[in-house]
């Protein structure tokens, strides 16, 4: 069997989506750290984009491709945010995780 006669199936990228939402969802339940806690979640997000992408491919429908645009919107905005409280505690207290979040008080 040659490599050239290897076709790459919608169920290739359905099991790399499944691996890469595997790997953010363990590691923000396992890690403190807040910063490999928001990549992980971003780590889930762009697995669902994975996996809506290869479902519209699949389907001939732009929908799935919609929603991706939108999630991404979505992930801009929260990376700003977020990006904004990470910074807040950080400056606060220099090896600062996940309960640490109650120096945003003020």
């Amino acid at each position: 069997m040659s490599v050239a006669a290897l076709e790459v199936t919608a169920n290739y990228y359905l099991v790399v989506g499944a691996l890469l939402f595997t790997i953010g969802s363990v590691g923000l339940l396992l890690r403190r750290n807040v910063l490999v806690m928001f990549m992980c979640v971003e780590l889930m997000l762009n697995a669902a984009n994975l996996t809506f992408v290869t479902f519209a491919r699949e389907l001939d429908d732009v929908g799935g491709q919609v929603i991706v645009f939108f999630t991404l919107v979505v992930a801009a905005a929260e990376v700003a945010v977020g990006l904004a409280i990470i910074v807040a505690i950080f400056r606060r207290r220099r090896g600062a995780t996940a309960d640490d979040v109650h120096l945003l008080r003020g």
